[in-house]
């Protein structure tokens, strides 16, 4: 749902620590329904595309992150409201000027490999782990001054200055858990555990057959009595995407979520009797989806290039035709469900005519083939769908003179690439964690121009914009910070900075005897302790 720019986590969700935990409301709202959750079973999942790791923060694209929330956990999850819950942490409290965050640990959890989790790891996790793989996690935690344990079960993170979307970092998609005896000292992103990770979640690493499955068991010494309530996971790799619907239609897998199912296929799962279609569970994420257009190539450095681009883009055909309405068309780099969205926020209308007129005006004529230039296009491996759109880009770019080449390569290839800038376009989308700070500000800044997928590899620039993500992430209150996304929005927009497209919305389908799938704005991200088959 719709969360206001004025919205702030307010001082009651931010000391919830001691709130009832997710087990006693998994039950109440089970009994409720007259079921009894059960023990047993095994869940199997679709999982699109085959991850390259299965280690967040080491890589964070999607497929990693929604299989390894089983096996590695964050201090805390978040509601639909992005209101904190406790997971690894049972209670937290912020002190009167701030600057201290105090977490109060589970007591009794282990890592898979029998070791304590203790403040050490916490502390490891997000001052050296997260902080050195991951440029999102770095420009966040670089905030925290001291990070000190009291004692093996408190952390207190005491930061530079008040920083308001602080807590909402702790997902275990954000900064894990990571066992500090295994990774001190070593090479991070080469480490040999990565082979066969190891957390504290409820379901521990078995078994990994290339382009087949991904199997995960029961952990047996989880810190949960009772808990985990299935058996397995197991997540089946199928990259032909009829195959995958086929799979779901016959009952051998049990649920497929994010880019699992082709959106032109999900009208005849709405169908079935034994199915349930969920499209809640995104709410921490907001993904945004954009072409990603490459500053450094000419001519897409030219504002006008880069403006009659999205005018020739029909994103009400692209919501209607491909994605067959599951979403929302973008109309800022800030998603609608996303804190200080801007609702004055507007792009120019689609209009092809008015495309032409102005790169002819910007200089770039067309030769007698009726070709103004042409690109490289490097296409999204995530499934049939973005194949399809980019070839209504193609389509596109050349009614307005463009001609554009499709490049194709798999995952890890289109991340290598996109990390070292060789791309003219392409099609990202990023998740905004609920706070601009967090999860928009890394694509626009001038200083997050890395060679790191996910950052700023559009080599995009403009010093107003720098100072309006400045002022938004050092607000201190929700009104300044609003006032400065504002002005961020507002000038990125001028500037067609990237071509927004659109608003992701991933149906969640499973057979309606998977119970408890979607519980909180993680949604298939969550940790599933209390998923069970009824």
């Amino acid at each position: 749902m719709p969360i206001s720019g004025d919205h702030a986590l307010s001082r009651r969700a931010l000391l919830a620590g001691t709130a009832a935990s997710g087990v006693l409301m998994t039950l109440a709202e089970a009994r409720a329904q007259g079921i009894t959750p059960k023990s047993g079973g095994t869940l199997t999942s679709l999982l699109t595309p085959e991850p390259a790791i299965l280690v967040p923060g080491v890589n964070n694209q999607a497929p990693t992150l929604i299989a390894s929330s089983k096996i590695f956990q964050g201090l805390l999850d978040y509601s639909m409201a992005l209101e904190p819950r406790p997971v690894l942490a049972k209670s937290w409290s912020l002190s009167d000027d701030k600057l201290s965050y105090t977490f109060k640990l589970q007591e009794g959890v282990t890592f898979h490999d029998g070791k304590p989790f203790t403040a050490d790891d916490v502390i490891f996790s997000i001052m050296k782990f997260h902080f050195d793989l991951a440029p999102r996690a770095r420009s966040v935690f670089q905030k925290i001054k001291q990070a000190t344990a009291p004692d093996p079960l408190t952390v207190v993170f005491t930061l530079d200055s008040p920083f308001e979307p602080f807590l909402l970092m702790f997902h275990a998609t954000a900064a894990a858990i990571m066992p500090k005896h295994l990774y001190e000292g070593t090479d991070f992103r080469n480490n040999p555990n990565n082979q066969k990770p190891i957390g504290t979640g409820p379901f521990q690493f078995v078994e990994w057959q290339r382009g087949g499955f991904i199997r995960l068991k029961k952990y047996d010494g989880y810190w949960k009595k009772g808990q985990p309530y299935l058996d397995e996971i197991v997540y089946r790799i199928v990259p032909d995407s009829q195959s995958r619907a086929l799979a779901m239609e016959t009952g051998q897998v049990l649920m497929s979520g994010a880019s699992d199912i082709e959106p032109f296929d999900v009208p005849r799962f709405q169908q079935k009797p034994n199915l349930e279609i969920e499209t809640k569970g995104w709410e921490c994420f907001a993904p945004l989806m954009w072409i990603e257009l490459n500053h450094r190539v000419k001519p897409l450095g030219d504002v006008k290039v880069r403006k009659a681009i999205s005018m020739a883009i029909d994103r009400d055909f692209i919501l209607r035709r491909l994605w067959f309405g599951v979403g929302k068309v973008a109309t800022s780099p800030i998603a609608s469900t996303t804190l200080f969205y801007d609702p004055a926020s507007k792009l120019a209308a689609h209009d092809v005519r008015a495309a032409n007129i102005l790169l002819d005006e910007a200089g770039y004529k067309a030769d007698s083939s009726g070709v103004r230039f042409k690109l490289r296009h490097l296409t999204l491996p995530y499934g049939e769908i973005w194949a399809r759109l980019a070839e209504y880009l193609r389509a596109t770019f050349k009614q307005i003179g463009i001609e554009l080449t499709l490049e194709s390569t798999d995952t890890g290839g289109w991340a290598s690439r996109v990390s070292a800038w060789d791309y003219d376009t392409t099609i990202n989308f990023l998740y905004q964690f609920g706070d601009p700070t967090l999860g928009v500000e890394r694509t626009y800044v001038s200083t997050n121009i890395q060679k790191v997928v996910f950052t700023n590899t559009g080599g995009y620039t403009n010093p107003e914009v720098d100072k309006a993500f400045a002022a938004g992430r050092n607000g201190a209150t929700a009104a300044e910070r609003k006032t400065a996304f504002a002005t961020a929005q507002s000038l990125l927009i001028a500037d067609m900075a990237q071509i927004w497209i659109q608003e992701m919305s991933f149906p969640t389908i499973h057979d309606k005897k998977a119970r408890n799938l979607i519980q909180f704005g993680s949604g298939i991200h969550a940790c599933y302790d209390d998923v069970f088959l009824a």
